[in-house]
């Protein structure tokens, strides 16, 4: 896990190096300054040596200004480095999720990765600061100030050596109690996201049926229990405070009681036993001792929150996508002639649980094929595992007459376009979305491929035509003017497969007609697969095949099908009687 973590510091190695060096001269600089006071008050104010406290007093101002620069420097590249490396985990995680196939996004779920870009990556940031600052600058003052404790007067440092083992087994209790309750809460943080991004993306369908109450309340009930387990760690860390001041105003409390003793009984002379200048030093270094032992338990506070965050965001590093290229794979694909061989699908991989199952069917290059089936035949999966979205459990299927897993997946994604059920449309311009098809389309490409969607004519009548900005998820836009746009994006791929799945559900049946018109007459040489709930929609089509419970139950062209499957003409019939009773 931690080489994992410390791969993505890389250009800021210096700024994580330089940070700990400051420190540590910062460290050498503030431990001198205590030591030169008590001197002065010896040394020069007991004694009424002018011109030593004017000489110490110099070496003390750049001290105090050497401390003050190297703690600046110090601040600086530990907010440089903590800042660069959270940006570098945020790019591996964005870049690694981009790779995943649906399989891996399902495992982990929208709202978890959400989780783990945004909370996880600041704590495990705030984390790395603490560590190339605090973490450094801690135990180097704890030893430093030791020490110099040791040289003013070696049986008082027995003060300290008492208190530390007392203060260890404190904070040992109070991270082993904690840690299991902050692992739980960002568990808890991924279903408060997802109740967040749920009710987000439907706010139209929670308004339509008055649902805001159910909505608050799920929200509330997330929200209470991540409440609840904070408020669980904190009833633990809460002890730190208490724990940290017995501990410090008992070590001041001993101090002065033997340090005032032994001052009486010297005469407050060095020679003799300790003076008040010793005294003054212990008691500064005891405060640098205690304070920095308060910082080593708020480190491992934050080591243990940060932990847990550190697991996830490995988890996700970690995770190879299980869709990847072969050795040697193929970059160029022949033709769009399609090959399902013994084909069964599960999204768990359980043979045992397929979702489709014994699927053979061929389908040539430049042929229209309607798929036609009930909600939950698997329509959806079926079409799906020819760009290898999702692989197939068992089976094979081929594109071009070669088996999908032996080409490069850029290359086989890029000779398939697909058209899926929920339509995407992106923040932006018209023009900005058809690009995602190809990036390097022309305008007169970009029209050519909407007249064939027949989107054309309602762009043209925007005010900015194809320069109307859409809103994040095309929300001023139509159901149906979203579905052509989208098609046409597709068609600027130039593909050798075309997939519309269920994407033409919007439009009216004039317009289905004029798109299915289109595509016959200008992708002649482009396979077709089109999903459709009407009959209309795919009856012209070179075989329609008809899915029942994950399986094939006919394929045949229109006339065959009402003759020969008693599924197909069920449907047909059924629809033909509404749209009777309609007219």
């Amino acid at each position: 896990m931690l080489k994992k973590l410390a791969g993505c510091i890389r250009e800021y190695k210096k700024d994580s190096v330089l940070s700990p060096l400051f420190v540590a001269a910062e460290v050498i600089m503030e431990v001198f300054i205590p030591y030169l006071m008590g001197k002065i008050v010896d040394n020069g104010i007991q004694t009424g040596n002018i011109s030593y406290i004017l000489k110490v007093g110099a070496v003390l101002t750049v001290i105090c200004l050497l401390s003050l620069s190297t703690g600046i420097l110090a601040g600086k590249h530990a907010a440089r480095a903590s800042a660069g490396f959270a940006k570098n985990l945020r790019h591996d995680m964005f870049h690694k999720v981009q790779d995943f196939s649906f399989s891996n996004i399902d495992s982990f779920s929208v709202a978890g990765l959400v989780t783990r870009l945004t909370t996880d990556v600041s704590n495990l940031q705030n984390s790395y600061q603490m560590l190339i600052r605090i973490a450094v600058r801690s135990p180097l003052m704890l030893i430093f100030s030791l020490f110099m404790t040791i040289r003013v007067n070696p049986k008082m440092t027995l003060i300290f050596l008492c208190i530390i083992p007392f203060l260890a087994l404190a904070l040992g209790t109070i991270v082993t109690h904690a840690h299991p309750i902050f692992e739980r809460v960002f568990k808890t943080y991924d279903k408060l996201n997802g109740v967040v991004s749920e009710n987000l993306s439907g706010i139209r369908v929670v308004k339509a049926f008055v649902r805001e109450e159910r909505e608050k309340e799920k929200f509330t009930s997330v929200s209470g229990k991540i409440f609840s387990d904070f408020v669980s760690a904190e009833k633990w860390l809460a002890f730190n405070g208490p724990v940290m001041q017995l501990s410090s105003y008992s070590a001041m409390l001993l101090i002065s009681w033997f340090g005032a003793k032994l001052i009486v009984k010297s005469g407050d002379n060095a020679a003799l036993g300790m003076t008040t200048g010793d005294l003054m030093v212990l008691m500064t270094y005891s405060m640098q001792i205690l304070s920095t032992l308060m910082m080593i338990s708020m480190i491992f506070v934050m080591l243990t929150m940060s932990k847990a965050a550190a697991k996830r965001v490995c988890a996700v590093l970690s995770t190879e996508s299980d869709l990847t290229n072969g050795e040697n794979p193929i970059t160029e694909i022949k033709d769009g002639s399609i090959d399902f061989e013994n084909v069964g699908f599960s999204y768990t991989k359980d043979e045992n649980h397929l979702c489709l199952k014994n699927i053979n069917i061929h389908i040539n290059s430049g042929e229209t094929v309607g798929i036609i089936g009930s909600t939950g035949s698997s329509k959806s999966s079926f079409v799906q595992l020819i760009p290898r979205l999702y692989d197939a459990t068992t089976g094979s299927v081929k594109v071009g007459g070669i088996d999908v897993k032996n080409y490069d997946l850029d290359c086989l994604r890029n000779s398939v376009a697909m058209v899926l059920q929920k339509n995407v449309l992106f923040s932006g311009t018209i023009k900005e979305n058809l690009r995602w098809g190809n990036e390097n389309a022309t305008d007169e490409e970009l029209v050519e491929a909407c007249k064939l969607s027949q989107a054309h004519n309602f762009i043209e009548s925007f005010p900015d035509g194809y320069d109307t900005y859409i809103e994040q998820g095309g929300t001023n836009v139509s159901g149906g003017q979203k579905q052509r746009i989208c098609i046409a994006r597709s068609l600027l791929k130039k593909p050798k497969i075309l997939i519309l799945d269920d994407s033409t559900s919007a439009v009216d049946t004039k317009t289905d007609a004029l798109i299915r018109k289109a595509f016959s007459q200008y992708i002649p040489e482009t396979t077709k697969i089109i999903i459709a709930q009407r009959i209309s929609s795919v009856e012209h089509a070179d075989k329609i095949i008809v899915l029942d419970g994950g399986e094939i139950a006919d394929v045949g062209t229109h006339e065959e099908l009402l003759k020969t499957s008693e599924i197909y003409s069920e449907v047909y019939y059924s629809q033909v009687k509404g749209d009777d009773s309609n007219g």
